[in-house]
């Protein structure tokens, strides 16, 4: 039972997945505090994505596959595409979301990483 809740919180928050990569929030210099996050090198996930949301997708990710968030980011800027690892992950991410939108619908989350990897860095 309690795998069955966390695959379906995992598949909960894949579905939030529109698009997904991995990045880094950039400072803004200007003087209004209530805009949304500017990320950089986001390629996959929603531009407007909260620094809240970005940490819970990126921690579900780590989590699930036990690594830390040194296995995909390179050391001091999360925004690099310097890692394979980082690459793999958004093509496999773009991939889960092109099968789910053909087979069960846009943004159904019936399909996710855990589906293949199951806890494993590889499948």
């Amino acid at each position: 039972m309690k795998k069955y809740k966390y695959i379906v919180a995992f598949s909960l928050l894949t579905s939030i997945v529109i698009l997904s990569s991995f990045t880094t929030l950039t400072k803004d210099d200007g003087d209004n505090n209530n805009e949304e996050p500017t990320w950089r090198n986001v390629q996959v996930l929603p531009q407007n994505l909260s620094h809240e949301d970005m940490d819970a997708i990126m921690d579900a990710w780590s989590n699930s596959l036990g690594v830390s968030c040194s296995y995909c980011h390179a050391k001091g800027d999360k925004s690099s595409d310097e890692k394979e690892e980082k690459i793999v992950a958004r093509k496999m991410l773009v991939m889960t979301n092109e099968i789910n939108e053909k087979y069960f619908g846009k943004d159904s989350g019936t399909i996710s990483c855990m589906t293949c990897h199951n806890g494993k860095t590889h499948p």
